[in-house]
């Protein structure tokens, strides 16, 4: 049986976290659009859209940390924790389908000519820019506390709405303090903005593809298991060890060494303490493969 350890609670914290996003990202969204329409910025209003897009990349990571918290089952011997990577591929997606959309929008707002912008959506901006760090540091937090790939994500779409809020900012007192001729500069920086979050949304569908395609762990998470399973009594030594991520933990295969003359049922004792000790660590180990193997005679001399 796999050993799941504390996955259900960490999965329910980051579901939790995730939800709390989505209403904070909802009235956020309302606020910029609304004031961007009022205060004639398009820069505001962009980033009000991109706004609505966390709400969506939001549910999306909520539905996949649900999707992976599921335990095993006949046709998912593995668990459902792909679920999480092939969401942070979609979010990561999106990223880039925002970006594209508005510097498309933003080259157009630039050619036609239209009203400065307001000084009152500058003290809009300054608060969501605030807020949005806020949002940010929190999801990160609790990502890694998770081991969550999918909210780590979502955790840069809101450092990337902060980007975008802050890019806005500069445009417009740009805007106001050059005044006529100036018009266009919010426009000008929404489009900047919009380089910065392709330019997230390609690193992070890097990293999310490499889980779908169980790219390798880090190689202090592979010393820390070596570590972990050459302390349990019997084991000579840690012949092979490999990882591959899924949802908020790690499956695990390791080749373990142990005197050649041992009983079957010794070794697979030795086996299970390797298991018990690697599920029963700090590291997010959902799982664990134990290979038997003889040592070699100077390993056990």
């Amino acid at each position: 049986m796999p050993c799941l350890g504390d996955i259900k609670t960490r999965v329910a914290s980051a579901a939790r976290a995730t939800l709390q996003t989505v209403l904070v990202s909802t009235l956020l969204a309302i606020v910029k659009i609304t004031a961007g329409w009022i205060g004639h910025s398009f820069a505001l209003i962009a980033d009000g859209i991109e706004s609505l897009l966390d709400i969506v990349s939001s549910l999306v990571v909520w539905g996949s940390l649900r999707i992976a918290a599921l335990p095993p089952d006949r046709n998912h011997p593995y668990g459902h924790g792909k679920a999480e990577s092939l969401a942070a591929t979609v979010i990561a997606l999106g990223l880039l389908a925002a970006a594209a959309g508005l510097a498309v929008q933003s080259v157009r707002e630039i050619l036609a000519p239209h009203h400065a912008p307001a000084p009152f959506t500058l003290v809009v901006l300054s608060i969501v820019v605030a807020i949005k760090e806020l949002m940010y540091r929190r999801l990160a937090r609790i990502g890694r506390a998770t081991a969550s790939t999918a909210l780590r994500v979502d955790a840069w779409h809101q450092r990337s709405d902060a980007l975008t809020s802050a890019a806005a900012f500069a445009g417009i007192s740009v805007a106001l303090l050059g005044g006529k001729g100036y018009e266009a500069a919010d426009d000008w920086a929404a489009l900047g903005a919009c380089g910065i979050i392709g330019w997230n949304g390609i690193r992070l569908l890097r990293s999310s593809i490499g889980e779908v395609m169980d790219a390798a762990a880090p190689e202090a998470l592979h010393d820390a298991i070596r570590s972990i399973a050459g302390d349990v009594a019997g084991v000579a030594a840690i012949e092979k060890c490999i990882a591959r991520k899924s949802g908020p933990g790690w499956l695990v295969d390791v080749h373990v060494e142990v005197h050649g003359q041992l009983p079957v049922v010794e070794g697979h004792d030795i086996g299970h303490r390797v298991k018990e000790a690697l599920c029963s660590s700090q590291l997010g180990v959902l799982d664990v493969l134990v290979h038997i193997e003889p040592a070699r005679t100077d390993e056990v001399s």
